[in-house]
């Protein structure tokens, strides 16, 4: 969802890519689904609060009612080997569009530009060295100290905070 919302609202010029990584990033701490967090941010950035309302609905009530008739269908079809063979592609799929979103929010947080480039090896000024440090010190609390995802984000806002209160 984050791909498609982020197209929307470039095909307008509304928001910057750094304005987008921020929406994500509260997305990302606020409670609920990241999509529904990011369709209310933007309806408020643009419209206030009704057209966050319109922007949360227009976002919720068709997947709603997609995922109601899609319930409905697939317990009825459940043990249809094409079923479950499409369900077995789908897998994958979501591995990718998750990896894709990834690149995308890299491009304007931890380098200068795209993420696949040649230009990753010409030197430390085409890095964001903080955002990348940040990044790989989630990484280690994460998946080798077992830290709690909450936890890193609240101590990497921290740190962030008195990094780049110390620089600016």
């Amino acid at each position: 969802m984050l791909p498609i919302i982020y197209q929307s609202v470039q095909q307008f010029g509304f928001m910057s890519t750094e304005e987008f990584s921020n929406l994500v990033a509260l997305s990302q701490v606020t409670p609920g689904p990241v999509a529904v967090n990011a369709a209310t941010y933007v309806g408020l950035f643009f419209g206030g609060m009704p057209a966050a309302l319109v922007a949360t609905l227009g976002i919720c009530l068709p997947c709603f009612l997609i995922m109601l008739i899609v319930s409905k269908l697939l317990e009825r079809f459940k043990e249809n080997r094409y079923v479950q063979g499409a369900m077995t592609g789908i897998r994958p799929v979501t591995i990718g569009l998750i990896g894709a979103a990834t690149l995308f929010l890299a491009e304007g947080v931890l380098v200068k530009g795209p993420v696949v480039s040649a230009q990753l090896w010409s030197g430390l000024d085409y890095y964001n060295l903080i955002p990348l440090g940040i990044f790989g010190a989630s990484i280690v609390l994460m998946s080798v100290c077992k830290v709690k995802p909450i936890w890193v984000m609240l101590i990497m806002a921290a740190v962030g905070a008195v990094i780049y209160g110390w620089i600016l």
